[in-house]
Formats: structure tokens, C-alpha cells, sequence
């Protein structure tokens, strides 16, 4: 089958309650595949358990999360796979849910893909993990979102210092942003508890179904660079 024939697929765990707001999961991948992603590949692994601790806190709540499943696991170039994907999965969220506050979460490349779609009109935050946001990155199509950044300061596979321009890059462009910094690398295990929780809270808050968490409040009203690189 081609890429282009290729349909990309959402795996859903429904609020327990009526509907309010929607979560978006995107994992990470590779910059050149056309393969599709490997169903026990570790970044699809890891967003899945971050998926499910915010739905653990969150469905009860009325929040419906939904884990993009790539049609490939590269990004491509300027194909740029994994951000059409979102693109897509907005759609259906729109389709099927109407018009409800969507919070996009993506881990690496799956950060870089949701960091490009948070224009879409039902987005209302963006949380990027470890964001693989390379130089020239776009960032003025974010104004008038909330967006939440955190990195491993000891991040060998995307650099901290690449979230750390696109932080600065997004303030001046008149986004508020915040950016968090953790210890640990890429994979997100050290310290596990903190990065679940913080994803938690920016999703609900995001969705309007909770007050902001006094840290992450306190970040996005700084002034750079107290509120681009807080340790957390």
C-alpha cells in the first residue's frame, strides 16, 4: 500500500461522563520513515501511559481522549506526516464531538506535530514533550493559545536548547508559553510522576475544567526568561 493510500486510525477511551473537552495524544517518531510505526515502538509505548494517567484523572470530568495512530512513522520533510495526521484526527474530534475545547499533547516529533496544528480553531492549549522543534520552527500561528513546554535536561536525542529557542522565538511572536524543565533524557521516565502530572493539569485546565496549576500560571505570566526554563 502507498503512503498516500494509507488512512491514519484513533485509539479512543471515552469520558464516563458527557462529553465537555477532548484530549489529543501524538507520539514520537523518526525524521524519514515510510514504514508504518511499530505497534510496540517505545514512544508510542510511553505516550499511550500518558494518555491513559490523564484519562484516569480526566474522564470522570467529561474529557474524551483520543491517541493518534501515525499512517508512518517518519515525519518526511516537507510532507511533515505525523502534523497531517493531527490535522486529521481534529477532524474527526470535530465530527464526532462538535464544537468542545481540544488540548493537544505530543511527545518529539508528536510535539512537533501538534506545536504546527494548534491554529486549528477547537484547539484551546498545546503541551509539548520534549518537542523536536528545529530551527525556524513556525510559531506566530499560536497566538491566542496556551502553550505548555517541558524538557529533560538531560536530553541527548532532541536537545533542551531546541524547545528553549522555540520558547523565546514564540514570547517575542506574542505567544504565551511557558516551559518547564526536568531531570532526566527523552524518554520521560525519570521522574515519571511529574511529567504525567503536569500533562494532567494542562489538559484540564486547557479544557477549562479546572483553575491553571499555580507553577504553570505563575510561568506563563513571566517575563522571559524566568517563565522559559523553570525547573519542575
Amino acid at each position: 500500500m502507498t503512503t498516500a493510500a494509507r488512512v491514519p486510525a484513533l485509539d479512543h477511551t471515552p469520558a464516563t461522563v458527557p462529553t465537555r473537552a477532548v484530549a489529543v495524544f501524538a507520539h514520537g517518531g523518526t525524521v524519514a520513515s515510510v514504514e508504518p510505526p511499530r505497534e510496540r515502538a517505545l514512544s508510542l509505548i510511553r505516550m499511550r501511559a500518558i494518555q491513559e494517567a490523564v484519562s484516569r484523572a480526566a474522564a470522570g470530568r467529561g474529557v474524551d481522549a483520543y491517541l493518534v495512530r501515525y499512517r508512518v512513522a517518519g515525519w518526511n520533510g516537507a510532507a511533515a506526516d505525523a502534523h497531517a495526521d493531527v490535522r486529521w484526527a481534529l477532524d474527526q474530534v470535530r465530527e464526532r464531538h462538535g464544537d468542545v475545547p481540544v488540548v493537544l499533547v505530543g511527545h518529539s516529533m508528536g510535539g512537533r506535530a501538534v506545536l504546527r496544528a494548534g491554529d486549528d480553531p477547537s484547539v484551546a492549549a498545546v503541551c509539548g514533550l520534549a518537542p523536536w522543534t528545529p530551527p525556524g520552527e513556525p510559531v506566530g500561528h499560536l497566538r491566542g493559545r496556551t502553550v505548555v513546554l517541558a524538557h529533560g535536561r538531560g536530553d541527548r536525542w532532541v536537545p533542551a536548547r531546541l524547545s528553549a529557542d522555540f520558547a523565546v522565538r514564540a514570547h517575542v511572536a506574542g505567544v504565551r508559553v511557558a516551559r518547564f524543565t526536568l531531570p532526566g533524557g527523552h524518554g520521560m521516565v525519570r521522574s515519571v510522576g511529574r511529567w504525567h502530572a503536569l500533562v494532567r493539569d494542562v489538559v484540564l485546565a486547557g479544557a477549562g475544567l479546572a483553575p491553571g496549576r499555580p507553577d504553570v500560571r505563575a510561568a506563563l505570566d513571566a517575563p522571559p526568561p524566568e517563565g522559559l526554563a523553570v525547573p519542575l
